[in-house]
């Protein structure tokens, strides 16, 4: 489905359609899934029906229903460009500085006065 210039409400009522074909097809009713998940029924039957709900609610339930992984289907994780990633490598240390010695340094110490 294409949802550039679709309205809110379109994508919140499929968003909720899926998260009920997912939950019917475990056969789980509300109640259940919504233990599991560690929210109300209420909020479950909201997110169903299109409504909004808070985000860490999606994620209780997509958990729940072992869905959690599509997020990267959702939202990939963004890749650094060609031109970023080379700017960085000029700031990425390449090798360890070891320890310093003073080349001036006779190994004799003496107490400043």
């Amino acid at each position: 489905m294409d949802y550039l210039g679709t309205s809110d409400d379109v994508i919140l009522a499929e968003l909720g359609q899926r998260v009920a074909r997912l939950r019917l097809n475990r056969n789980l009713k509300q109640d259940e899934l919504a233990l599991e998940a560690g929210i109300s029924r209420k909020t479950l039957s909201r997110l169903e029906n299109g409504h909004p709900v808070d985000t860490v609610n999606l994620i209780r339930v997509l958990r729940a229903l072992g869905q959690l992984d599509q997020l990267d289907a959702l939202l990939p994780p963004a890749e650094i460009s060609p031109v970023d990633l080379a700017r960085l490598q000029g700031r990425r240390r390449q090798r360890a500085s070891g320890v310093r010695e003073d080349s001036s340094d006779t190994g004799d110490w003496e107490w400043p006065e």
